[in-house]
């Protein structure tokens, strides 16, 4: 895919300059410079000859096919330069120059104009407003970069054209290759789905890395992500995703919901491994290129000081990480090879005289071990430390098993040799040893996560017509909140257990539908511009007696017309009191980048403030929905705590799905809560007690 991108035949810089100061000329100078084997076409009206290539005035001029044009002249001259790329046949444009959306007014008309161009011609895109494009293995610097990469197997790309510059001079400073470089600027025509999808067929690729700071399609994203991430691990830096201001929001889900929530979810369906500095970013791009998956079994450590094996040890409980358990057989060798004062257990202690030697018959007997699954080995400078030799013994092991080995040679100074000969073995160092636990934490998470079988939505039969019903009669009124029968309804017709209930104008009607449905019941006002109805006084629960329900029908009138005088009021609701069960809350926002957002957490009036809540983007699989539900700090009291039944957490499961599927069925939903729902013991079910639903409005 795209490969008059990474492999063109051809290259016109169209804007090419003699004038070494201007991007044209660095642009063109990386070109060459980059060992570009296909023919250059330098392009300026004003100049015959750049840089030794015979230049053209315009790319119609040029003898010979073009299958990539690099443009980098003034944004209002680039759609005349694109129109003249299309009737040349040209496949694909990577347009440097800034100006256009990025700036606002005229530059986003000038955008518009030349994606109208690019599509008419069936040209493809980078752009505008970008570094340009790397290929270490064609090769191809097509970009203003300072510097050509280093080859490697990372793939990384950024909306960042600055971000992507000092990515570069980090990496060449730590000596870590890539692939393919690619800076995406203001994606006009290609953007990140589209190099996922180039990335994941490339060969030279085995990690793709991205730094992002929005997604212009949210769930063919996550659908393509899905897929990608099962061939290619995926690592991520999102930007922007603080809540720099409150959303116009009535649902408890709506209030709690925001982009960092659905970004959170949508890496975690999608497998996307998400770190939050360039550091992390290379710390685990570099593991994850260079060294096997984890394997069955806990982490050994091997070292040469005490204090930083316990910190490696405490690094790894605290990331939830086991420590293998070595075998009696490995415990035996150790003990035959290493000094009596050594530490023969995990961590192992090879003392700080170690030798490499010492290290060597370590480090191979932890990892011919089955309980094994990945070893971490510290090295820290002694006197007699030989650290060049060690970091030899140790690349050479690790090339030799089929489990990762990550190196922590501590310091900088007198370690920097051993690192680099570890770098040529394929094995990363990291300078301390809890960023190391870090990318052994991501390995084995990456891996449950491939474990996970594919995606599979269950479909659920729902009365698609009473829903359409109630959700046209709304809209046809122009009410967007739904009112309590309303909501229960559309809920009820989704396969839900809602209470018995009734609405009541009167306080007589009140009355007989209390005795209709028997004693307690529970009272709430009814009103569309009421949502959060204990704001109002507007519930009364384990009402005994008709007297207690005329006065209760009496009071919530009242108290409606003096605190929100121009809601519109139905009257009382009289509702079955539903006993026993634990409160909890399952919820719906439709999130503008990747739509139905997911709740599930404890339910009732305290929602909001604990906020021990769990978020998921539909659609998901019950195997994601379970993780949900166990995924919130309180699942114990759920469970079951201290002697108390667990509660219908598989009926929780089946709720979650079904508002999943209603979401995507029915787009006109923006909001939904369930709260409370309750939960009756294993076995037993759920009830619906209160429902929330908001409508989008009707469109002409």
């Amino acid at each position: 895919m795209f490969e008059f991108f990474f492999s063109p035949r051809s290259v016109a810089v169209i804007g090419a300059s003699r004038d070494e100061r201007k991007l044209g000329h660095g642009v063109l100078l990386n070109v060459i410079r980059s060992g570009f084997k296909g023919r250059i076409y330098p392009i300026n009206p004003k100049a015959d000859e750049i840089l030794g290539l015979k230049c053209y005035p315009s790319v119609l001029e040029v003898p010979d096919e073009v299958d990539l044009a690099v443009i980098v002249i003034p944004a209002k001259l680039v759609p005349k330069v694109a129109e003249e790329c299309g009737e040349k046949g040209v496949k694909g444009l990577i347009v440097i120059s800034a100006g256009f959306k990025e700036v606002g007014g005229e530059g986003t008309k000038l955008e518009a104009e030349l994606v109208r161009i690019v599509k008419r011609y069936g040209m493809r895109m980078i752009g505008p407003n970008v570094l340009g494009l790397i290929d270490t293995s064609t090769p191809i610097n097509a970009s203003f970069a300072a510097g050509m990469p280093l080859p490697g197997s990372i793939g990384f790309m950024s909306q960042s054209g600055a971000l992507c510059t000092s990515v570069l001079d980090m990496s060449l400073a730590e000596g870590i290759g890539f692939s393919k470089f690619v800076s995406l600027g203001n994606k006009a025509d290609l953007n990140e789905i589209d190099l996922l999808e180039a990335l994941e067929d490339d060969p030279h690729t085995r990690v793709i890395t991205l730094y992002l700071e929005g997604i212009a399609d949210g769930p063919r994203f996550l659908e393509v992500a899905r897929r990608v991430s099962r061939s290619k691990p995926i690592i991520a830096i999102k930007s922007g995703t603080t809540e720099a201001g409150a959303r116009a929001v009535s649902s408890h889900t709506g209030t709690l919901a925001g982009s960092e929530r659905a970004y959170e979810a949508a890496f975690k369906q999608a497998g996307i491994i998400r770190v939050f500095s360039v550091q992390e970013l290379f710390d685990y791009a570099v593991g994850f290129a260079h060294q096997p998956l984890m394997k069955e079994g806990g982490i050994a450590i091997v070292t040469n000081a005490g204090g930083p094996g316990i910190m490696a040890t405490d690094a790894c409980e605290r990331a939830g990480l086991r420590l293998a358990s070595l075998s009696e057989e490995t415990i035996r060798y150790l003990r035959q090879h290493l000094p009596p004062a050594s530490n023969v257990l995990n961590p192992v202690d090879v003392l700080g005289d170690a030798l490499a030697d010492r290290y060597a018959a370590a480090l191979e007997a932890v990892l011919r071990d089955p309980n094994v699954g990945g070893v971490l080995v510290i090295l820290t400078p002694q006197v007699m430390t030989q650290i060049e030799e060690t970091a030899k013994v140790v690349g050479e092991l690790a090339s030799k098993y089929d489990k990762p080995v990550l190196g922590c040679f501590m310091g900088r100074a007198t370690t920097e040799k051993g690192a680099r000969i570890l770098r040529e073995y394929g094995v990363p160092n990291y300078e301390v040893p809890e960023r190391a636990v870090r990318v052994f934490k991501a390995m084995q998470e990456y891996k449950e996560w491939l474990g996970r079988p594919p995606l599979e939505v269950e479909r659920f039969e729902f009365d698609v017509e009473r829903i359409r019903k109630i959700i046209s009669e709304a809209q046809a009124e122009g009410r967007l909140a739904l009112g309590d029968a309303e909501a229960r309804g559309i809920i009820e017709a989704c396969g839900i257990p809602v209470p018995k209930t009734g609405l009541a104008r009167t306080p007589e009607e009140a009355v007989r539908i209390a005795e209709e449905i028997g004693y307690p019941v529970v009272m709430k006002i009814a009103s569309p511009d009421i949502l959060h109805k204990t704001d109002v006084g507007g519930v009364k629960l384990n009402i005994q007696t008709p007297e207690d329900v005329r006065d209760t029908f009496d009071l919530f009138i009242y108290r409606a017309s003096q605190y929100m005088p121009d809601a519109t009021v139905w009257g009382c609701q009289v509702q079955q009191m539903v006993r026993g069960g634990k409160e909890v809350i399952v919820g719906m926002s439709r999130d503008p980048q990747f739509g139905p957002l997911l709740m599930f957490g404890l339910g009732g009036i305290y929602v909001e403030a604990l906020q021990d809540v769990s978020f998921r983007i539909a659609p998901l699989s019950r195997e994601e929905a379970v993780e949900m539900v166990n995924e919130i700090r309180s699942i114990k009291l759920l469970k079951g705590f201290r002697g108390e039944p667990p509660a219908d957490l598989e009926a929780v499961v089946d709720v979650i799905l079904r508002i999943a599927q209603l979401s995507l069925d029915f787009p006109e939903i923006l909001e939904l809560d369930i709260n409370p729902l309750m939960v009756m013991e294993a076995g037993k079910g759920v009830v619906a007690v209160d429902v929330r639903v908001v409508l989008s409005p009707k469109k002409d």
